[in-house]
């Protein structure tokens, strides 16, 4: 089973640019959250999300494409593998999300990029942020503009959760690493 350490060392092969670290935090904080929930392994499932953008750097055209081999020769087990393919369905390949892992990756990758941006307009940061208020930021299609809401819909729609209630879980699990992800009260 992938560890955070494992994840860790792994990324740090193939990544250099601290803001992909960052989304790395965010995704694997935010996998944590959805596995509490769902009473699944929460450690397992944030390793995998931290890991998920592991040829993204290098292959940002190719994204997906160079992480099969490379992960099944460092020990993941296939299904680890298809979990951090699956989260390229429909708009990168065609591996279609079917385990509660691999949906809840699938979401949040989006997801948590708004969560985030939503965070830092704020004076406490996420520290205070309220459902009612992400929601405004989502449903405004010019704000974080980058964030696909149509995947982050579909996701939810397999994982058959609201957006709201993911987005709930993802911003209550991200609150208590608020510092770390750089989402924290304004000095």
């Amino acid at each position: 089973m992938l560890t955070m350490e494992q994840a860790k060392q792994l990324l740090a092969t193939t990544t250099t640019q601290e803001h992909l670290f960052l989304h790395a935090k965010n995704v694997s904080v935010a996998m944590g959250g959805i596995a509490r929930h769902l009473g699944a392994e929460a450690a397992h499932w944030e390793a995998i999300g931290y890991l998920h953008d592991y040829d993204y750097e290098q292959f940002p055209e190719e994204h997906l494409q160079h992480t099969e081999q490379p992960l099944l020769a460092a020990g993941l087990t296939a299904e680890e593998v298809r979990a951090i393919l699956a989260h390229g369905y429909g708009h990168i390949n065609d591996v279609t999300p079917v385990t509660d892992m691999e949906k809840a990756l699938f979401t949040v990758d989006e997801l948590t990029g708004i969560i985030q941006a939503a965070a830092r307009m704020r004076p406490a940061g996420i520290t205070d942020m309220e459902i009612s208020s992400f929601m405004k930021k989502f449903k405004d299609k010019k704000f974080a503009a980058k964030c696909d809401r149509e995947v982050i819909k579909q996701g939810c729609q397999m994982m058959g959760m609201e957006v709201k209630d993911v987005a709930a879980v993802c911003i209550e699990a991200m609150k208590a690493h608020a510092e770390e992800l750089q989402i924290g009260p304004k000095a």
